[in-house]
């Protein structure tokens, strides 16, 4: 809702200047305002934001897969209220090189993937390691539907209504050690039903990583669904990851493994190009790609090869949400 900052005298500080106090401040004022009834339009957009959240906002359920019953998020940020692209392009425009490097490949390919049954390990440095199944990760808590931009680190980007519930939640059950500081995540590497495994674009399994605090961030979503059904098995089925702050390539496809580690885990891309892709790859318009600048993005379904590009924001929007992760860091060298 913070672009109806300016009537409710909500004021997103310079993210160098976020702390837990200024941001509960800034709650406290903006439920005050709503609660005096000053907020009007803004009230007005959050009912709509609300009534989007619940599908109607991004028009029916595309009846392809089985449904997902979703609760309302109250998550600050989760819910953009851009145009969602439309799923036949979500659905058939993919980077998962399991199943092939053209964009077009993984929707043709990813029909061999068996997603049950479906076991996710959890391990490391944690009070309680444990294995689960697909049918209890999705019972461990409220699946919410979260209206992310996504933002690829080629230079076009999507807005996926995803459903899933924050990583923080199952984080939060398995307790992890004061020695914990980062977060591995593990895609299934089987050469049997991803006919790309063995290929040498990368170094199979795709391993991706993220700081705990990162980790723990309530945006930071466990992810079953998109468009209010499971996931495509070209998207990542039955469970992956998705951090909508950063590149795309961040958020780990068909997660078997997530594990709890003190040293920062070698990540895919990371290992094939570290000068082109580092650990943090937050979206940064103010830092290009070796190869090409990344101030502005194409949106799929939407703007044409041709079209004017649309600025890319910092942290892909959700500077206000995530910035403090930051403060401080020198995000050219930590990029």
């Amino acid at each position: 809702m913070h672009h109806h900052s300016k009537s409710s005298g909500f004021q997103h500080p310079a993210s160098s200047e976020i702390t837990p106090q200024v941001v509960y401040q800034n709650r406290r004022k903006l439920l005050q305002t709503v609660a005096t009834g000053v907020a009007g339009a803004g009230l007005a957009t959050w009912a709509s934001r609300n009534a989007m959240a619940q599908g109607s906002g991004w028009g029916s359920r595309p009846g392809k897969l089985a449904a997902l019953t979703t609760k309302i998020t109250s998550v600050d940020g989760a819910v953009t209220a851009e145009k969602v692209t439309p799923y036949k392009d979500a659905s058939t425009y993919n980077n998962f090189y399991e199943f092939g490097t053209d964009k077009a490949d993984p929707a043709v390919n990813a029909h061999t993937l068996k997603t049950t049954p479906w076991t996710v390990e959890v391990e490391g440095l944690i009070k309680k390691p444990g294995k689960y199944a697909l049918e209890d990760l999705l019972k461990l808590s409220p699946l919410e539907e979260r209206v992310y931009r996504l933002r690829c680190v080629e230079g076009w980007s999507m807005v996926i209504p995803w459903v899933g519930y924050s990583l923080a939640e199952l984080i939060k059950r398995v307790e992890p050690q004061g020695s914990a500081k980062y977060v591995e995540f593990v895609t299934l590497a089987d050469p049997k039903t991803m006919p790309y495994v063995g290929s040498r674009v990368l170094d199979w399994p795709y391993v991706e990583g993220l700081r705990l605090d990162e980790a723990l961030h309530p945006l930071t979503l466990l992810t079953f669904g998109m468009y209010g059904e499971v996931l495509p098995n070209q998207s990542g089925a039955p469970v992956r990851l998705v951090v909508p702050w950063k590149y795309g390539f961040k958020s780990g496809k068909s997660i078997v493994k997530i594990r709890f580690t003190e040293k920062p885990p070698a990540t895919a891309w990371n290992k094939a190009a570290a000068n082109e892709y580092g650990f943090y790859s937050n979206v940064n318009p103010n830092v290009g790609h070796p190869r090409w600048s990344q101030a502005t993005e194409r949106r799929i379904g939407e703007d044409g090869l041709f079209d004017k590009k649309r600025k890319t924001l910092m942290f892909n929007g959700y500077e206000a949400q995530v910035g403090q992760l930051y403060a401080g860091m020198d995000l050219k060298k930590f990029f």
